[in-house]
């Protein structure tokens, strides 16, 4: 069991292995579905990433600077997969997120 310490300072026990979506989960289920990333010990994860150690945790729905953060930077990879897979040999620049951004830029929005 590894113990995990919230931003309230109440700590809970949990399996060891366990990620920031279970943990959320354990609070409710509406949650789980909000969260998009995990601060452990004030380093942002995937929510689905596992925790090993004890561990001082925040969960980040998008409404979070941390949360959009880890959104669009996601996104960022996502969208530059998918240039990849339409693009063999594709090269990008140091930021995938301006180039994601460019991208969708051209794309014309339909309703």
């Amino acid at each position: 069991m590894i113990k995990i310490t919230f931003p309230d300072d109440s700590v809970r026990e949990f399996e060891e292995g366990v990620n920031g979506l279970g943990i959320a989960k354990s609070i409710s289920n509406s949650l789980a579905r909000d969260i998009v990333a995990v601060s452990v010990n004030s380093e942002i994860w995937d929510a689905t990433r596992p925790i090993h150690d004890d561990a001082a945790v925040v969960l980040h729905k998008f409404d979070t600077p941390e949360g959009k953060h880890a959104f669009w930077h996601s996104s960022a990879h996502l969208m530059a997969e998918a240039l990849e897979a339409l693009y063999p040999g594709i090269k990008f620049g140091i930021v995938r997120l301006l180039i994601m951004v460019s991208i969708m830029m051209l794309i014309p929005v339909t309703g």
